[in-house]
This record gives structure tokens, C-alpha cells and sequence, in this order.
């Protein structure tokens, strides 16, 4: 109990001076958070928007495989992914493994599947209503398009907004594609593995906390636009 109070004491010190590793580990956990959440943004509502507007063949089977890559562990995404762009792989003499560029890869490889799926849900009941009434209004295809969109704009927010708050607390895509490169690719989950490993329980708690608070946050938001969406 003494080690554990006295971890977190230190923790709470470290957050307060701004250490430089934490702060390190934080900006490159929300530079390529960001990023691979913008990039999975730019497939994911067109493909969900797709999905929910159009019947063809085979949709049922797309939206099971859209529910089964939900459950994928990240670490799956990471040697898959690892797999192209390893040194013998495919796509090897890019060089872009270990790199900020490869985590990027592998968390919109996961993320994809779950904002699409949150998309669909989401603008699927407006798809039937606001789109056509568009069309009847005279708005082209792809202004009914963005209508449709706009109007469930509060929905589509939380989409993103959950995916980022699934790629900022995953680990597994991280360490493998990454390789956990203090200053270059050292994330705040990859840096709590790495400081626990070596006894430093004050640094991991402090990256703990650090964490947890990005997490509680981005909840604090989805909650609100979820209540938001409800009153609209």
C-alpha cells in the first residue's frame, strides 16, 4: 500500500512538472490519434453513407463482416499489417515500419469497421426521409448526399469521437508497428508498458492518469451530443 501511495504521489508530481517523456509520449499518442481518426473520417462516411443508402448484393454479408471486425483485437491489425511492411514484405523498401506512418496505417485499418458501422446505424432512418425529400425538392444526388450527412451531423460526430477514443487507448497496433522508439513513436500505452516493466511505477501511473483523462473526456463529449442528438 506505501508503494503504491507513494507511485502515485510521484505520478501526481511528474503531471504537475510537465515531465518531458510523458509530454513526449502524450503529443505523439494525439498526433497519430488524430490523424488515423481524420483519414478513417474521410472512408468511413462515404462507405457508411453507401451502405445505408443503397440495396445490393451481398450488404447483409458486408455489415456481418463490419460487426466481426469490431471484435478484432488490435494486436491482429498490428502483424497484419506488419506483414506488408516488414523489411522481406510487399511494401518493405517504403521503409515504413517503425514509424509514425505505420501506426497510422494499422489504427485506420481498425477504426474503419467501427465508424463505419456507427455511421450506418446513425443516418440510416434520415437516408429514407431527408435524402429523398431532397431529391423531390430538386437537390442533386450529392447535395442530398450532404444533407443527409449534415442533419445527423451530431451522430456522425460521435462516430469519430468513439473511434478516436478507440485508437488512443489501444497498445497492440502501437508496439508492434511502432516498436516503441522514445521521441519517435512512444505512445502514452506503449510508454506505461515499457515503464512498468522496468519498476517505474510513478512515470506508468503517471501516464495512466494522463490517459485515463483523454479517455474520460472524449466520453464527457460523446455523452453530450449524444443528449444533443436526442433533443434535435
Amino acid at each position: 500500500m506505501e508503494l503504491l501511495l507513494q507511485s502515485l504521489w510521484e505520478a501526481i508530481q511528474l503531471i504537475y512538472r510537465f515531465d518531458r517523456e510523458l509530454l513526449s509520449a502524450l503529443v505523439t499518442t494525439l498526433r497519430v490519434s488524430l490523424t488515423s481518426t481524420a483519414i478513417a473520417g474521410l472512408i468511413s462516411l462515404p462507405l457508411g453513407f453507401f451502405i445505408a443508402r443503397f440495396n445490393f448484393t451481398g450488404k447483409r454479408g458486408v455489415l456481418v463482416l463490419l460487426r466481426t471486425a469490431l471484435a478484432l483485437p488490435t494486436v491482429v491489425v498490428g502483424l497484419f499489417v506488419y506483414a506488408f511492411i516488414a523489411r522481406n514484405a510487399p511494401l518493405g523498401e517504403m521503409g515504413l515500419l517503425f514509424t509514425p506512418v505505420a501506426i497510422i496505417i494499422g489504427q485506420v485499418l481498425l477504426i474503419v469497421p467501427l465508424i463505419t458501422a456507427l455511421v450506418h446505424s446513425s443516418i440510416q432512418e434520415n437516408v429514407l426521409v431527408i435524402y429523398e425529400e431532397a431529391l423531390i425538392l430538386g437537390a442533386s444526388p450529392l447535395r442530398a448526399s450532404v444533407k443527409t450527412i449534415v442533419e445527423s451531423r451530431f451522430a456522425v460526430v460521435t462516430a469519430l469521437m468513439t473511434g478516436f477514443g478507440r485508437v488512443v487507448s489501444e497498445v497492440g497496433i502501437s508496439l508492434v508497428l511502432g516498436g516503441n522508439i522514445r521521441g519517435f513513436t512512444r505512445t502514452i500505452t506503449t510508454a506505461i508498458t515499457l515503464e512498468t516493466s522496468q519498476g517505474d511505477f510513478a512515470a506508468a501511473f503517471a501516464l495512466g492518469m494522463v490517459l485515463l483523462t483523454l479517455v474520460f473526456i472524449v466520453t464527457l463529449f460523446i455523452q453530450a451530443l449524444d443528449r444533443r442528438n436526442e433533443s434535435v
